[in-house]
Formats: structure tokens, C-alpha cells, sequence
């Protein structure tokens, strides 16, 4: 199985070098983990969203419509078995200036946040393999400073997957956190990476100039 990380395809070239992945690997299904920006693609897709996406297009996804968009499938607090593997996701990043409020109080750019609400769904959820978020924990990356986000944490206690999977900080970091492994995964325009279904080993393969 397939897996990118932040793609920022709506950027010409980022969005050649995502398309490329498709034709190149011809994969089944892909998972990735925001940022995507581009709703039409080959594969089947299940993705989180980041904090840069085309909201109205996101908020047609959250609401089960596939107007305008092919082949791609949004876990807003959600789960689905993909290729044998259940996979949920948290869509969205935090800011402490929206969480507490209301989904259907957030509009505009406002929308590309998770709230309350969002977390407390995800945390429902069961029988997690793999979960896919935007943030990232704490304890996995620093800057002189951790970025990551407790919310992030509770879910990865709440859940116990066995695999989680961070875009945002386009970086390729890992750790084992709360009994989980954690990857922050590189931008798709670097690295792309593959899952097996089996054994939910992740394989990193970084791109060389010709790719």
C-alpha cells in the first residue's frame, strides 16, 4: 500500500511529482496525511486534512458527497478497512483559539482546525490499526521546542494503534510513543513510502533526481 506524506498539490510541480507516484507504482490504494490539495486522482486515496485544502471541497467531503472529487475518501474522525487494514483518521490541526468551540461554528480558513468535538468522535472509535492525523504527538519532533499536541497523545491512548502516521512538519522522524509506533512522514515531493498489509512494516524510499 502506498503512502505520502504533505503533498501541496496545488502547486503545479507538487502536484506532478504526487501524479507521479500514481504512474509509477500503480498502487491499489494509497493512504496519505494531509495537505493534499488535489481531489481528483487515479487510486483510491483515504486521507486526513491538513491545514492547507480547498475547505469547501473538504466540507463536501465531511458531509459523505463526492461532487467535483475522484478516487478520494476523507476520515474526518472516521475509520474505514482498507486493504485489510483499519484505518481511522483525524482531520485537521489545532489551535487553542478554536478547540473548545462548536464544528459548525468554524467557517472560512477556520474550518481547516479540529475541535472538541472532532477528538472526542475519534476517540470513539474502534479496532484501530493505523491512525492518520496532521499534528503530531509530543515527544516526537523538536524545533527547541515540542510542537506536538496533547490531544494527539490522548488519542494515541485512547486507540493503541499499532502504526501512526503525522503529516505537517515535512520531516521524516520516528519514536514509539504511548506503546505506538509514530512516523512523521517527509512531503511526497522527497519521499514516498509503502505499508505492508500484513505485518504493518513501513518502508521509506527517498526520491533521486531522475524520480
Amino acid at each position: 500500500m502506498l503512502v505520502l506524506g504533505d503533498a501541496h498539490a496545488s502547486d503545479p510541480d507538487r502536484r506532478e511529482s504526487l501524479l507521479a507516484h500514481y504512474r509509477r507504482l500503480e498502487p491499489d490504494a494509497v493512504l496519505q496525511v494531509g495537505d493534499l490539495e488535489c481531489y481528483e486522482l487515479p487510486a483510491p486515496t483515504w486521507f486526513v486534512a491538513g491545514n492547507n485544502e480547498a475547505f469547501d471541497t473538504i466540507e463536501v467531503l465531511r458531509n459523505g458527497k463526492q461532487e467535483g472529487t475522484r478516487n478520494v475518501h476523507l476520515l474526518a474522525s472516521a475509520a474505514a478497512t482498507v486493504e485489510g487494514v483499519r484505518v481511522a483518521g483525524l482531520s485537521g490541526n489545532y489551535a487553542p483559539t478554536q478547540y473548545d468551540r462548536l464544528r459548525a461554528e468554524l467557517s472560512g480558513d477556520r474550518r481547516r482546525h479540529f475541535t472538541h468535538e472532532d477528538v472526542e468522535r475519534a476517540a470513539e472509535l474502534s479496532t484501530v490499526d493505523v491512525l492518520l492525523v496532521h499534528e503530531a504527538p509530543t515527544g516526537l519532533l523538536s524545533y527547541g521546542y515540542d510542537p506536538g499536541c496533547e490531544y494527539i497523545d490522548g488519542l494515541l491512548e485512547s486507540l493503541s494503534p499499532e502504526l501512526c502516521l503525522v503529516g505537517h512538519h515535512h520531516s521524516h522522524r520516528e519514536a514509539e510513543i504511548a506503546g505506538t509506533r509514530v512516523v512523521s512522514l517527509a512531503p511526497a515531493w522527497e519521499r514516498y513510502y509503502e505499508l505492508d498489509q500484513e505485518t504493518l512494516a513501513l518502508e521509506s524510499h527517498e526520491l533521486d533526481s531522475s524520480e
